[in-house]
């Protein structure tokens, strides 16, 4: 199971949520391929919820405009 680190490009703030550079979070993944447009990004939403506090669907972040993602291992 591959492990991705999926990291905030550019600042983005909406509704009273923010997300700044450098922002990241890992995630485990069943698939080889990109977890951001994978099954509808629903482990890094997952994540970045739980780890900031930040709904990144709703503020229109989950795409690779605003995300970078790495495969670590």
């Amino acid at each position: 199971m591959p492990l991705f680190r999926i990291s905030v490009k550019q600042p983005k703030i909406t509704g009273g949520q923010r997300i700044e550079k450098g922002m990241s979070v890992d995630v485990v993944s069943n698939s080889m391929s990109n977890p951001v447009v994978t099954n509808g990004g629903q482990p890094v939403v997952d994540a970045f919820m739980r780890i900031y506090g930040v709904d990144i669907k709703k503020m229109g972040a989950l795409n690779m405009v605003y995300l970078d993602c790495q495969r670590i291992s």
